[in-house]
């Protein structure tokens, strides 16, 4: 029988789910931010080569994703709030409504890296572009490793799970919300 001392992560017991996802979460965070960071100093130093190529995004296709991601955090909080009242099935259907807008952000995103492509707009076009397909496109395997994880915990629908998995997806949401207007609408 395990002592309740090895079960005490200290603050972060306090959290819901896995204390570890926390940890993740806060080191993710923190890259985010440092790649924040550098883009801002790059955009301070080539400001009219920003904002020329930023204007070349649609921010509507961007703010589509946005209502998705939103809705899909929605759905996962659902989820949550279902299998605490020990409603598994219900919570499985808001973990695969969750899972939709995902899969939704995905395809929105594909498409707009095509377009992207196909009008010449690559990683090498210019420095707008190159933090545009990198910064996108990390939170893009972020949202991939988030509907991976939601599919686990629909299968192993433990309180803690369901906490955990979405957690993790909550804050894919965070980043985009900071993301978006920093790519698409900041000038």
């Amino acid at each position: 029988m395990e002592d309740a001392a090895d079960n005490d992560w200290g603050p972060l017991s306090a959290l819901p789910g896995n204390p570890l996802i926390w940890v993740l979460i806060l080191g993710e965070l923190v890259v985010f931010a440092a790649f924040f960071g550098v883009y801002g100093v790059m955009r301070a130093g080539e400001r009219e080569v920003f904002d020329a190529a930023q204007r070349q995004l649609d921010p509507l296709l961007g703010g589509i994703n946005t209502m998705v991601l939103l809705t899909s955090g929605l759905f996962a909080a659902l989820a949550v709030e279902a299998r605490a009242r020990e409603a598994v099935a219900r919570c499985r259907h808001w973990l695969l409504a969750a899972m939709a807008g995902g899969a939704v952000f995905c395809a929105v995103k594909v498409y707009e890296y095509a377009d992207k492509i196909g009008q010449g707009l690559t990683l090498e076009t210019n420095n707008f572009f190159t933090f545009y397909y990198l910064l996108t496109g990390f939170h893009f395997a972020h949202v991939l490793f988030g509907l991976a994880l939601l599919a686990v915990v629909a299968w192993r629908a433990s309180l803690v799970n369901v906490e955990t998995g979405t957690a993790f997806w909550h804050m894919v949401d965070l980043i985009w919300v900071i993301l978006y207007p920093l790519i698409y609408l900041l000038r």
